[in-house]
C-alpha cells in the first residue's frame, strides 16, 4: 500500500493512503494558518477512578458546514481545504480540533507515565462528499483498513500512547458535526474504561475456568447460531447476548488477535466484503440511512494483551423508524440498560436483510 506524508501550513502531518494523488508533493498547503492551540486536560474523576477529558477549544470547531464549505473534500481552485491535492483515495491528518491533550490535569509531564501526549486524528474514506463506507468497493475498504493499521501500529509507539482507537460516528442524529464520510483515530494517554473494565472480567475468568473470556464468548454464539448475521472463513458477526442497544452487531476474527497489526492477510482481506455486507444491511434496517457508531477495540499498547480479543462493534441509536434510542434516566444517570428489541429479533431481521 503506497502512503505518503505531508506536513500542512501549520506543521500537521497529513498522509495520503493510494495511487491518489500521484505526485503530492505538488500539491503543497498553500494556506495561512495559525499553529494549532488546544487547552484540553483529563482531570481524574476519583469515585469512578476514570479520566475525563475537558477540551474547552473544541466549542469553535467546525459545525455542519454547507456542502461547498466542506473541509474534507478535495482542494480546488479558489478554495483551498485540509486536503491539499485535487484528488485523494484514503487520506489521514492531525485533527485541528483535537480532543486530547498534551497532559493530564494541565501538569508537567516529571516522572508519571500517564502524564505524556495522546492523539487525534481524522480518516477521510473517500474524496466523494455524498458517499457513504458503505458504498466502497472491497478495493477501496482494503486501502481504509490498511490507513487503519499502519496508524494503529504508528501511535501505538508514541511514548506515553496507552490504547488507540479508531471509530466512525455516522449521521446527524450520532452527533457528526460534519457530512463527508469520515473516521477518527485516538491515541489515548490510558487505558479506556470500556477496555479496563473488559480486561478485570477476562482476569476473572481466566483465574476462575483456565480460559479465555473472549474465546468462550465466541464460540458460544457460532455454537447456538440464532444470534449470527452473517459468517466468513476468517470472521463471525452477531448480536452480542445482552445487548445494549436494539440493532448491536459484534464482529470477532476466528483467531483471536490483541489488535489489527496481528491480523492474517487472510482475514484482512476477508473483512471488507463482510463489513460493507452488514453496513449495507444496517442501511436497509429503517428504509434511510442508519445513523452508527462503529469502532475497532484494540487491546491496549502494554496491558492485558494476552486476554483481549480484537473486534469491531457497530450499533445504531434507531430503535424504530423515526424513533430514537434516547439515553434517559436509567441509562445516562446510572449506566443501567435496558433493551427495547430482543437480541433475536435484531439478529433474524439482519439475516433477512441481506
Amino acid at each position: 500500500m503506497r502512503k505518503t506524508t505531508i506536513t500542512l501550513a501549520d506543521g500537521r502531518e497529513l498522509s495520503y493512503f493510494g495511487a491518489m494523488p500521484a505526485r503530492p508533493a505538488d500539491y503543497p498547503d498553500r494556506r495561512s494558518l495559525a499553529p494549532v492551540q488546544v487547552d484540553s486536560q483529563a482531570r481524574s474523576d476519583r469515585l469512578l477512578d476514570e479520566w475525563v477529558v475537558i477540551a474547552s477549544h473544541r466549542q469553535d470547531r467546525t459545525f455542519r458546514p454547507a456542502d461547498d464549505q466542506c473541509p474534507f473534500c478535495p482542494s480546488v481552485a479558489g478554495r483551498l481545504t485540509e486536503i491539499p491535492a485535487p484528488e485523494y483515495e484514503v487520506v489521514v491528518f492531525e485533527n485541528r480540533f483535537p480532543t486530547l491533550p498534551a497532559t493530564i490535569d494541565g501538569s508537567a509531564a516529571g516522572s508519571d507515565p500517564r502524564l505524556r501526549a495522546g492523539r487525534c486524528e481524522i480518516i477521510c474514506f473517500s474524496q466523494d462528499h455524498n458517499a457513504s463506507f458503505a458504498d466502497l468497493t472491497p478495493a477501496h475498504a482494503a486501502t481504509v483498513m490498511a490507513a487503519w493499521l499502519d496508524r494503529s501500529a504508528e501511535l501505538a509507539r508514541l511514548p506515553g500512547v496507552e490504547q488507540v482507537y479508531c471509530f466512525e460516528n455516522r449521521g446527524q442524529e450520532i452527533g457528526a458535526t460534519l457530512a463527508h464520510p469520515h473516521g477518527q483515530i485516538y491515541a489515548y494517554p490510558y487505558v479506556t474504561p470500556r477496555t479496563a473494565r473488559m480486561l478485570r472480567t477476562a482476569a476473572d475468568h481466566w483465574q476462575a475456568t483456565g480460559r479465555n473470556l473472549f474465546d468462550d464468548v465466541v464460540a458460544a454464539e457460532r455454537k447456538q447460531a440464532c444470534r449470527v448475521v452473517l459468517e466468513g472463513s476468517h470472521w463471525t458477526a452477531f448480536v452480542p447476548y445482552a445487548a445494549h442497544w436494539p440493532y448491536e452487531v459484534h464482529m470477532y476474527p476466528h483467531r483471536r488477535v490483541p489488535d489489527l497489526a496481528a491480523l492474517t492477510d487472510e482475514a484482512r482481506s476477508e473483512f471488507g466484503d463482510l463489513y460493507l455486507d452488514l453496513l449495507r444491511r444496517f442501511d436497509r434496517l429503517f428504509g434511510a440511512p442508519a445513523p452508527y457508531v462503529s469502532g475497532w477495540h484494540q487491546a491496549p499498547v502494554r496491558a492485558g494483551r494476552e486476554h483481549f480479543a480484537l473486534h469491531l462493534e457497530l450499533f445504531t441509536i434507531m430503535r424504530a423508524p423515526g424513533k430514537l434510542k434516547y439515553l434517559a434516566g436509567s441509562e445516562s444517570g446510572m449506566g443501567a440498560f435496558a433493551n427495547d428489541v430482543t437480541p433475536e429479533a435484531a439478529a433474524q431481521r439482519l439475516r433477512d436483510l441481506a
